[in-house]
């Protein structure tokens, strides 16, 4: 095979056959390997990401639950650890209440307890 760059003949330097006698050159079919490599990532990309949906559903879960709480009327400072119980007023106001849903007859809506963070968590 005769080379213009370098005006030399190179068929003896060639990685492959050259010769109109030399065997056909095929190249191997992988788009068996591709769909199964495509069918492991496409699948590892839907468990992550169902994973960071079920995590961010949860943060916005606790966003809305301490804004509940923290929009709601209590006329006490809460400590931390400490279980509280928020109710629905007649008002339509919410309001948080250390008396438990069995002592009262308010309309109950959670119990939470507040944590180090100051984050209501729901129990």
């Amino acid at each position: 095979m005769y080379d213009e760059e370098t005006g030399t003949y190179n068929a003896a330097l060639l990685p492959y056959s050259s010769g109109v006698a030399a065997p056909k050159i095929t190249t191997p079919d992988i788009t068996s390997w591709k769909q199964t490599n495509i069918n492991k990532v496409n699948h590892e990309i839907k468990s992550k990401f169902e994973q960071l949906k079920a995590e961010y559903d949860a943060m916005v879960k606790k966003f809305e639950d301490n804004q509940l709480v923290y929009g709601a009327k209590f006329s006490f400072e809460p400590i931390v650890g400490e279980i509280y119980h928020l109710y629905l007023g007649k008002d339509g106001r919410h309001f948080l209440s250390v008396i438990a849903p069995q002592e009262c007859n308010w309309d109950f809506v959670g119990t939470y307890r507040l944590s180090s963070e100051k984050l209501w968590e729901q129990i």
